[in-house]
């Protein structure tokens, strides 16, 4: 089993880079997952009996990669996703889509899942009681050859809540296979690079950078990519475009 990417750990949380394409927990493929890397990472390194405790906070789509928050004790879980629903731990994304984004914008949609397709779809605000209501808020930082560097921050946490919103808007996300026109080995461009929250037990604010993979299409970006941090404090609620 792979080693996880740790960025931060004490006795209370672990913060670690999830690798593109490898799921956050696991499934009925049976496939290597993040959790369990962590839980035998935590077995080995701190040599204790039986299966270590690791809670799971919040999720990414697996061929998603960035940052992600899990919890060492019951306490510290309970306490994180508090900050979750009261949309205290704050998850913010950078992607490249296709099309020229709005300077800001704001996606209020209503999504439905099929689970046994695992597809997600928006539906009419009138079935709304149907489905879940996801929020996005971003911010264009540029644009360049019929693509769009976006930084988002998410207000609600949905199963393929960006991908899905920013198709429905007119922006699918380059390479994404499942709800966009990538195809072959394109590896989609949506990126956890920040991730920030209170620690649950200290209460001490929390901050952690994740740059996204050397490749392309983030290449097409490079000078942007660098200044990005300048960007996130302006990502602030635009007019509300809805279904």
């Amino acid at each position: 089993m792979d080693k996880p990417t740790i960025l931060y750990e004490d006795n209370h949380v672990i913060v670690a880079v999830k690798p593109q394409n490898l799921l956050t927990q696991g499934d009925d493929t049976g496939d290597e997952n993040l959790l369990d890397q962590i839980k035998e990472y935590v077995k080995e390194t701190y040599n204790k009996p039986g299966e270590a405790y690791i809670g799971l906070v919040h999720r990414m789509d697996r061929p998603v990669g960035g940052l992600l928050a899990f919890a060492r004790t019951s306490k510290a879980a309970a306490r994180l996703s508090e900050q979750v629903k009261l949309h205290e731990l704050n998850r913010q994304y950078v992607a490249v889509v296709e099309g020229e984004t709005p300077d800001q914008f704001t996606y209020v949609d209503y999504l439905a899942k099929d689970p046994e397709k695992n597809m997600v779809t928006v539906i009419p605000s009138y079935l709304k009681l149907q489905g879940k209501e996801a929020i996005l808020h971003g911010r264009t930082v540029a644009h360049r050859d019929g693509l769009s560097l976006v930084a988002i921050q998410l207000e609600t946490g949905r199963a393929h809540q960006i991908r899905v919103q920013m198709q429905h808007a007119g922006f699918p996300l380059w390479g994404d296979h499942r709800y966009g026109n990538g195809k072959g080995k394109e590896q989609i461009a949506l990126w956890g690079m920040r991730l920030s929250f209170d620690h649950p037990i200290s209460k001490e604010h929390m901050l952690f950078i994740a740059p996204v993979p050397e490749e392309k299409p983030w290449l097409y970006f490079e000078r942007e990519l660098k200044g990005l941090e300048t960007i996130w404090p302006q990502i602030k609620p635009a007019a509300i475009q809805e279904a």
